[in-house]
């Protein structure tokens, strides 16, 4: 029982220090959905070939409602594939936040959001111009569609930004608060230096593990890569080969949107070989 009790104090001193930045980060990104949503939709629609240029800024926000916007435009035609994926490798969803929670963590908050940035944009430059010739042309996507043709917001546009914002504070922290649980108790039964020797040991191969997890469509997966980085367990290049194929909801609406299961396979596919990619590359640099 005294264990138990440990953990949970634990678990609580670890959660509640973050809460007021969360709450402070969300207000900013409701606000910027709210007011400039459409300018930001139509600035993916209008980019054409070149869309992968704004995807990849815009895809910094950390609001995974951006991942399902480009997803439904994707699948109506509306943007290219490398806008689509410029926009998957750099959402961050909950990584931001969660790392502007933590002041002694901005150093590799902005080195993190860089490198996605250069990421996204030379996956989307490679994509739409140099091997767009050699990709079907129903893969390729674009031009051919409207904004205005797809439902693009997954959010209740009822809720007013204090009320969403102190929604996704609210489910966000339960997610870490569940998540230090977990953690307390792993460590607990295993023992803090054999859990680290395991992680370390599995060296070279994190960014495979970390992209797996990534792919799961859900904040949770970006949660649990953002906690493991800065708790120390794995290295930057795992968590940014996670962070690169965790595109959040917006592989969800991706497989509940678009028919062609081939082309959403594919299109899973390229993002994990992108992020896992990039993750060994800055791996062999020992990052």
């Amino acid at each position: 029982m005294e264990h138990l009790t440990h953990i949970f104090l634990h678990a609580i001193e670890d959660t509640l220090p973050m809460i007021p930045f969360l709450f402070a980060a969300y207000l900013l990104i409701e606000w910027i959905e709210h007011s400039h949503g459409e300018r930001i939709e139509a600035a993916l629609q209008g980019g054409g070939r070149w869309g992968f240029v704004p995807g990849a800024v815009l895809g910094c926000l950390p609001q995974c409602g951006f991942s399902a916007m480009a997803a439904n435009l994707y699948s109506s035609k509306v943007i290219t594939l490398g806008t689509l994926i410029a926009v998957f490798l750099v959402t961050s969803d909950e990584a931001v936040p969660l790392m502007l929670a933590e002041p002694d963590s901005w150093p590799q908050l902005a080195a993190l959001l860089g490198a996605k940035i250069v990421i996204g944009l030379l996956a989307g430059f490679f994509l739409d111009v140099v091997c767009k010739p050699m990709l079907p042309k129903s893969v390729v996507g674009g031009y051919t569609g409207s904004a205005r043709d797809c439902d693009c917001h997954e959010h209740d546009e009822a809720d007013s930004i204090l009320v969403a914002a102190l929604k996704h504070t609210l489910h966000i922290v339960l997610f870490v608060f569940v998540f230090n649980l977990a953690m307390g108790a792993l460590v607990e039964w295993i023992g803090e230096e054999t859990l680290a020797a395991f992680l370390t040991g599995v060296g070279w191969l994190q960014p495979f593990a970390a992209g797996l997890i990534g792919l799961v469509p859900n904040c949770a997966a970006s949660v649990l890569l953002t906690q493991l980085y800065l708790a120390g367990s794995i290295r930057f290049s795992a968590v940014l080969a996670g962070l690169c194929t965790g595109a959040g909801v917006g592989l969800a609406v991706l497989l509940r949107s678009n028919k062609s299961w081939k082309q959403n396979l594919f299109i899973i596919g390229l993002l994990y070989a992108i992020g896992v990619g990039c993750g060994l590359v800055l791996g062999l640099f020992g990052i």
